[in-house]
């Protein structure tokens, strides 16, 4: 057995959890939460860690810019930002581009989209 600690990222507070894990890495308690949904995230943070991608793709025809900045509008596993940044640098869009466009549906799969960050208008 194993004790994991996390300090949640839910929200504000902040808590100090820690979870008990066995030797196959079943999950026998969790504490240190003050809501479920910190318990929610130390489960997912055992069990398939999650993270919103934040980053740039090229824009052509932009009046100003030559980068848009770009994020996912959900979380895609860890272990693929790597994959999803080689991913992002083989994209370039189109000028207009408002924010909130979605620039990839079901980004690398995951059921998130990419979405653009900032209005971009053409020349």
């Amino acid at each position: 057995m194993s004790m994991i600690k996390k300090t949640c990222i839910v929200c504000p507070i902040g808590c100090h959890l820690e979870a008990e894990v066995d030797g196959d890495g079943k999950i026998l308690s969790i504490s240190g939460n003050t809501c479920r949904r910190g318990e929610a995230y130390m489960r997912d943070e055992l069990t398939d860690p999650r993270r919103t991608l934040t980053s740039t793709v090229k824009v052509d025809g932009a009046k100003y810019d030559r980068y848009l900045p770009v994020k996912t509008d959900g979380g895609i596993s860890k272990g693929r930002l790597f994959e999803a940044m080689e991913v992002l640098a083989k994209i370039t869009v189109t000028a207009p581009v408002r924010r909130g466009d979605v620039i990839v549906e079901n980004f690398l799969g995951e059921g998130v989209s990419l979405v653009a960050g900032k209005t971009v208008d053409s020349e």
